[in-house]
């Protein structure tokens, strides 16, 4: 099948390089039984490549189920995907078939295979290497021939060398990796996108299509898209149900944006790996603002001091600049107060002595503060589970994450309740 049919077929929008090198690929190793891993950020159509590939292989006319790997207990996993035995655990009130025997002979899609337990990946690597299986409670091997796609947001390699993925399972995965492109690395498709799911939402409820001016298309494309195609296709059907008009300008398309993310937060690149944290964004920026928030403080406590130096406690004047350095938090740079010419220090200084020169405060102070992300990511946790009295759902929310990751990070990180 040419590339312009199967994108007709599967309804899929655009002509960059690296979506026609995408979509390519899945065709070229659909006709084989290979393992496929599909990269690629949350939103931008992983499933869409599975089922791609599922069509137009061998297995078409077998069964194709998609399992999110996330959104399952780590606890019944294990039965979801194998099968178990009546008795096997609490609640097992009968025996059941797991995935891998009831699509035998089909595809089986894992999203989001990064949140595998090791226990359970230790199980999957054994399906894909010899076509076996147990299922819980049971000690009759099975056969099952299925094949895999997996697909993760996240860098698993990253996770192999912190012990978080198995490395034998990951090389197994990636026999065929394809990288999604996000939609960010796919501006000039983003206003056909647009077009496209505007339409579509006019033909279903019979109404007038809206479109946008010349501004807003320029807004539509640079406005980053952190949830993709996803939240892109949600923005064209809140604009065209809620708007007045049919015609959208900037200041209309403004308003349907979301205001956190119309300015320069850190964000992943196409190009970048996204670490431990793709999907935790959140978290990081929380972080980065409480740690603002805590140097703009010092930086104020310290210019407030040397400006009164009896602040200190000592009447000639003088203090320890020693110990006001060691417990700064971080280099403390330009200041936004400034430090009358005539302020004179006093006291001997052993490190190096800041310069007051036109006004401003000049300093290289080192950092001794652990600048450790997993601690600061704990500390949040902490202060969440506590905000919100032990409440597990009310803290993933807060926290912006989902329960089942807050759950595996709770034991990763061994917080007690």
């Amino acid at each position: 099948m040419d590339l312009q049919s199967l994108k007709n077929r599967f309804s899929i929008i655009g002509n960059t390089p690296t979506l026609n090198h995408a979509l390519n690929t899945a065709s070229q190793v659909a006709a084989t039984d290979l393992t496929v891993l599909i990269v690629g950020e949350s939103g931008v159509g992983k499933e869409v490549f599975s089922q791609i590939i599922h069509s137009l292989s061998a297995r078409k006319h077998n069964p194709f189920i998609a399992v999110n790997c996330g959104a399952i207990p780590e606890g019944t996993i294990d039965s979801e995907l194998f099968g178990h035995e009546k008795g096997s655990f609490t609640g097992a009130v009968d025996s059941r078939k797991g995935y891998f025997e009831t699509v035998n002979g089909g595809t089986i899609f894992l999203d989001e295979i990064g949140e595998l337990p090791l226990g359970t990946q230790a199980r999957l690597l054994r399906v894909l290497e010899t076509g076996e299986f147990i299922r819980v409670g049971s000690s009759k091997v099975q056969k099952s021939d299925v094949r895999v796609i997996a697909a993760t947001n996240r860098e698993l390699l990253e996770f192999t060398q912190k012990g978080r993925f198995r490395e034998d399972l990951y090389y197994r995965l990636n026999t065929v990796p394809i990288r999604v492109p996000s939609l960010r690395d796919r501006k000039e498709d983003i206003p056909l996108l647009f077009r496209k799911f505007v339409v579509d939402f006019a033909e279903k409820y019979k109404t007038k299509p809206i479109f946008l001016d010349e501004e807003a298309r320029q807004l539509l494309s640079q406005y980053p898209w952190p949830g993709n195609v996803r939240e892109l296709k949600n923005i064209a059907e809140q604009i065209s149900v809620l708007s007045k008009t049919d015609s959208i300008n900037a200041a209309t398309l403004a308003s349907f944006l979301p205001t956190q993310h119309v300015n320069n937060m850190p964000m992943v690149t196409g190009n970048a790996p996204a670490g431990d944290f793709a999907n935790e964004r959140e978290i990081l920026y929380k972080l980065f603002f409480d740690m603002k928030k805590d140097v703009n403080e010092l930086k104020k406590m310290f210019v407030e001091i040397l400006q009164n130096p009896s602040m200190t406690g000592n009447s000639n004047g003088q203090f320890n600049h020693e110990s006001m350095i060691s417990e700064l938090k971080e280099d403390i740079g330009h200041t936004s107060h400034p430090i009358p010419a005539s302020t004179h220090l006093s006291a001997p200084i052993h490190s190096q002595q800041p310069l007051i020169i036109d006004n401003e405060f000049h300093s290289s102070f080192e950092v001794d503060e652990s600048l450790n992300i997993m601690d600061k990511e704990k500390e949040l946790i902490l202060k969440a589970l506590k905000k919100h009295k032990g409440r597990r759902k009310d803290a993933s929310t807060d926290l912006g994450i989902s329960e089942r990751t807050l759950y595996r990070k709770i034991k990763e990180y061994d917080i007690e309740e």
